[in-house]
């Protein structure tokens, strides 16, 4: 828990941070940035890709020589409380002029009030949750948000694929699963698509037996069923469902976007969609460098957030280098400015509310990985 003296410091670190004068980067040969991910825990394949991808940018980053980056990597080990510790540490020991993270909004908001307080400007390149920008003005997102996401897969499902009936699963200790999860509903119910219940169904994050919860479902009979959980339960969901003869498809969103859920869920992942804000298999010219020169450094084709945490790093470099200073106020400023960057996740304008406006795909998930089907554009 962060107690009185740390919350202190913090707030004694940002009111002297608030009235230092700008400093040239001309003048101090690196800024240092704070990154928060999971490394280790339940989804720690989001934060190792994250890091692969951010390191990779940094490369081409340091060697323009615009912006020299210092990178503190802290781990947050897939819980909130870990997060916040990891900030108020990257801020009161480490001293860093912004930070990077987290993925999973439940992290990512545990962790943005103390960034917030501290007026330390902080960008997520992978928590869609509409709270998270909510946080405060010096909160800000390079990807889209569950809004954007819900109404996305709620169309996709009614439009597409054409299910008038469908259950909704949610993981009840996730923000994140819940904000989609009621985005998705709204909409289903306003293109004139029915909910088999008004209550969601739920578990809980680390559960692994979720069978008495998909009898449940199964005795509804949906078309469809809408899953925006994280991989670590959707691949196990996804494979009891399946042994029960529940062949109807599962949607989800980006929490599904990651290799280990081929692995929990075997053949069981065929037939399903969700969307997503990178494909690999996507023709784009630039997606196409990317994948290459990822696949050069790591031996595997990048996933969603690998693609996040480049895009994310490049946008605050851009940044940096735009405001010609490391005072926090005028890296914020600068980001808030980002228009119309383009990235291998799509093109990047960050709005009034700092969340980012920009395209998402969707993708059909195979045992042999993720297809692209399509692209929306907002």
């Amino acid at each position: 828990m962060i107690n009185k003296s740390q919350l202190k410091k913090v707030l004694t670190i940002g009111a002297l941070a608030a009235s230092l004068a700008p400093l040239s980067l001309a003048a101090k040969r690196e800024v240092k940035i704070g990154a928060v991910f999971p490394m280790t825990g339940a989804v720690a394949t989001y934060g190792q890709e994250s890091v692969n991808g951010i390191k990779l940018a940094l490369k081409k980053i340091n060697a323009e020589g615009k912006v020299s980056i210092d990178l503190k990597v802290e781990d947050n080990k897939s819980e909130p409380q870990e997060s916040a510790n990891a900030v108020t540490k990257l801020i009161t020991s480490d001293n860093v002029d912004a930070i990077i993270g987290s993925v999973a909004s439940s992290n990512t908001l545990a962790g943005a009030p103390i960034a917030q307080t501290s007026k330390v400007p902080l960008l997520t390149p992978a928590s869609t949750n509409e709270k998270v920008t909510m946080t405060g003005d010096f909160i800000s997102r390079t990807c889209f948000t569950d809004a954007f996401q819900g109404v996305v897969m709620a169309k996709f499902a009614y439009e597409t694929l054409k299910k008038r009936k469908m259950a909704v699963i949610i993981d009840n200790s996730s923000d994140y699963s819940k904000g989609l999860s009621k985005v998705f509903k709204a909409k289903f119910k306003e293109l004139g698509g029915k909910l088999v219940s008004d209550e969601d169904f739920a578990y809980i994050q680390k559960d692994t037996d979720f069978r008495s919860l998909l009898r449940k479902v199964k005795r509804t009979k949906p078309d469809a069923i809408f899953l925006p959980g994280y991989y670590t339960e959707v691949g196990l969901i996804l494979k009891q469902a399946r042994q029960m003869g529940m062949n109807m498809p599962f949607l989800g969103g980006d929490g599904w976007d990651s290799p280990t859920l081929q692995k929990l869920a075997g053949k069981a992942v065929s037939g399903n969609y969700i969307s997503s804000h990178f494909a690999p298999d996507d023709k784009d010219e630039k997606v196409q460098a990317f994948v290459k020169e990822y696949k050069a450094e790591y031996g595997q084709n990048p996933g969603a957030m690998a693609a996040l945490g480049y895009d994310g790093i490049l946008v605050m470099a851009d940044a940096i280098s735009r405001a010609k200073s490391t005072k926090n106020t005028d890296i914020q400023a600068a980001i808030l400015a980002t228009k119309d960057f383009v990235g291998v996740t799509g093109s990047i304008t960050i709005d009034k509310n700092r969340n980012a406006k920009k395209s998402a795909v969707v993708l059909e998930t195979t045992p042999a990985g993720n297809i692209f089907n399509s692209k929306v554009n907002p």
